[in-house]
């Protein structure tokens, strides 16, 4: 970052001397007003609820326009990613800052399909959770548990250190996400196969049992793949945050990643294509579209088009795109066009593209309607969806740890308050209260 020639100056209308603070310029995106001498200087703290207008770190990793609907992984744009590198590649550029060559692919590869398994007793923490747990709470408690399996990697001042828990990491989290869900419905374990990709692995994992050959189906795995590489990261949102402050009190990677993973579990951040999914559900069928419709145009109603529109990107969701794609394409693979469900999810998006209302309002489908309707088809479970969610995010989240790790300027999170409780008070004795 650069400071800027100019300066921002701060006037107080309550007769406080004015204040100068440095402008820094990012690469690409708004300028940043550097406030840390506020305090000091005035005694008074800014006042931003939900951080909208704050930007807590400085990074080179992802980059959003929401207005243009801007996806950049270290300068290069998601639309070009999804088409021309596989998830391993976009995990290796996340992490290193550059894409692989063909060598350095192959070793990251290596390395981390050789990291897939976990150790042996933690099929016997599985036991603890009842079969019916929620796979989000399973997750927290298994992935938080991998420091007490590993503990040769958690001096996170070392280099090296960090180097091996972000492999662990990245290569362990598809193996627990399937012993989840194999543990929910009663079926053994599947170790994974240092034969296979890194998604083909997962679905393996997933699917596979001793009763017969799970056959690979190269169509489904590259959806799959393409889900991962959508979601891997999505610049300071609430989980990637979380796993930054959590980071920041020096707390060890597995914990961190906890962190993001329970933070991820909220309805209103990971849980998107869950309800979305869940809406076409209530919906039923294409002749009741018309009055889910009218539904959603009735401010009084209280129901909204999940999938629909997003916080960030204003115009579109340039990860939709690719995302509807893939969604055709696994539906033919499987032949599912004339599915019930999968023709009512295409009829909504033919209506809302067409309606005045929404296409007014910039509702466009965004990655969440289109990643449902492809899991739900790859026979992922609607509850385990956030699940590959946090499969996915993991590399942004280890991505971003690291950079917050060897950020010299990083301190432990401690926002501010704006207390607004009693002022000092006496205690009474029990008899005059």
């Amino acid at each position: 970052m650069n400071i800027s020639d100019t300066k921002a100056t701060l006037s107080f209308s309550d007769g406080s001397p004015s204040l100068e603070f440095p402008i820094y310029k990012g690469t690409v995106g708004p300028d940043v007003i550097d406030i840390r001498k506020l305090y000091a200087g005035s005694g008074k703290f800014t006042y931003d609820p939900g951080f909208m207008s704050t930007a807590a770190c400085n990074s080179s990793i992802t980059y959003i326009d929401g207005d243009k609907g801007e996806l950049l992984y270290r300068g290069y744009p998601i639309e070009q990613l999804a088409v021309n590198a596989d998830f391993m590649e976009s995990c290796y550029l996340l992490l290193n800052g550059e894409l692989p060559n063909a060598a350095q692919k192959a070793k990251f590869v290596d390395t981390v399909t050789k990291h897939t398994m976990v150790h042996e007793q933690m099929q016997f923490f599985f036991r603890g959770f009842r079969r019916d747990a929620h796979p989000m709470s399973v997750l927290v408690g298994t992935v938080g548990a991998l420091a007490s399996f590993y503990h040769d990697s958690l001096d996170i001042n070392d280099p090296r250190h960090r180097e091996v828990s972000a492999i662990r990491l990245i290569a362990k989290m598809p193996t627990l996400v399937a012993m989840t869900y194999k543990y929910s419905v009663g079926q053994p374990f599947v170790y994974p196969r240092n034969d296979l990709s890194y998604s083909a692995n997962f679905m393996h994992m997933m699917f596979a049992n001793p009763c017969e050959e799970y056959k690979v189906n190269d169509v489904l795995v590259r959806a799959l793949d393409r889900i991962l590489i959508l979601h891997a990261d999505h610049e300071q949102n609430a989980s990637t945050s979380t796993v930054r402050l959590a980071g920041s009190s020096g707390a060890n990677p597995f914990a961190c990643i906890a962190a993001g993973i329970a933070c991820l579990w909220g309805p209103a951040h990971g849980g998107a294509n869950e309800a979305a999914l869940n809406m076409l559900k209530e919906i039923g069928t294409v002749e009741n579209i018309p009055a889910f419709i009218e539904q959603v145009k009735d401010k009084n109603s209280g129901v909204k088009l999940m999938g629909f529109g997003h916080r960030v990107y204003k115009n579109f969701d340039p990860r939709a795109k690719l995302m509807r794609e893939t969604c055709y394409e696994v539906l033919q693979e499987l032949g599912l066009q004339d599915d019930p469900l999968f023709k009512l999810a295409m009829e909504l998006e033919k209506i809302a593209l067409n309606d005045e209302y929404f296409v007014s309002r910039k509702l466009y489908p965004n990655v969440d309607f289109y990643s449902g309707i492809v899991q739900s088809a790859l026979g992922i479970p609607v509850s385990l969806f956030t699940g590959i969610f946090a499969m996915a995010r993991t590399i942004g989240w280890i991505a971003q740890w690291n950079e917050m790790i060897a950020d010299p300027e990083q301190k432990i999170g401690r926002p501010r308050q704006l207390f607004v409780g009693s002022t000092t008070r006496e205690v009474p004795p029990l008899d005059k209260r």
